[in-house]
């Protein structure tokens, strides 16, 4: 199945059937999500894999008491950086130079590099922008998902503090940004399931200039 058929084939199930997916496929989900691109590679995020059905019970009134919580397989928590500190900064330079085998030197201008955006944006403009690489990182597990024909549902829809607290992100230096349930649909169930997909035209979408 090529991209463009698997994301004809997705749409944001309503309903979920509890059926489980294998771990093979929750697996190349999430290495998806981890090969994404992000901004000067740092990926400031953490994703949280949520399997115990009784955690889930106590997500699902965070997230406005939507089926896909408990109904699903898995419940992914992408949850960014409330920060990016130098000490981030030399743990990535500290993978770099074990990954690649190359000196502290070899990357002291990269270095000097991120550590001007640390210097230069507030707390509040890093967490924006942590907050937007994980949202590349959130729509390339969805495109992995679709290939494999598991089913998800992109959620904003929930108490952002209440589902801070539970996960203790703040103390973990996160903050939860958006939720992807995986699963797969409730065929007789989900109003949604047989319904034309809606797009804008491409006429109206695409500018050629």
């Amino acid at each position: 199945m090529s991209l463009k058929d698997a994301l004809q084939w997705r749409y944001a199930a309503k309903r979920m059937n509890g059926t489980t997916v294998s771990p093979e496929k929750v697996s190349a989900i999430l290495h998806a999500a981890q090969l994404a691109p992000t901004s000067m590679g740092l990926q400031p995020f953490t994703i949280f894999v949520i399997e115990t059905p009784a955690l889930r019970e106590k997500i699902r009134p965070i997230a406005y008491n939507q089926p896909q919580i408990t109904e699903a397989s898995h419940l992914l928590v992408f949850a960014a950086w409330t920060d990016l500190t130098e000490r981030q900064v030399d743990e990535y330079m500290s993978d770099i130079m074990e990954t690649r085998g190359v000196s502290a030197e070899s990357l002291a201008a990269f270095r000097k590099s991120i550590m001007g955006f640390v210097q230069k944006n507030s707390i509040a403009e890093k967490k924006e922008w942590a907050a937007r690489q994980a949202y590349i990182a959130f729509g390339f597990a969805m495109a992995e998902a679709a290939l494999l024909h598991v089913d998800t549902t992109p959620m904003e829809g929930f108490d952002q503090q209440a589902m801070d607290e539970l996960l203790d992100l703040k103390n973990k230096g996160l903050t939860s940004i958006t939720l992807l349930p995986l699963g797969y649909r409730d065929e007789k169930n989900d109003i949604l399931v047989n319904v034309k997909k809606v797009r804008r035209s491409a006429e109206k979408l695409f500018v050629f200039l």
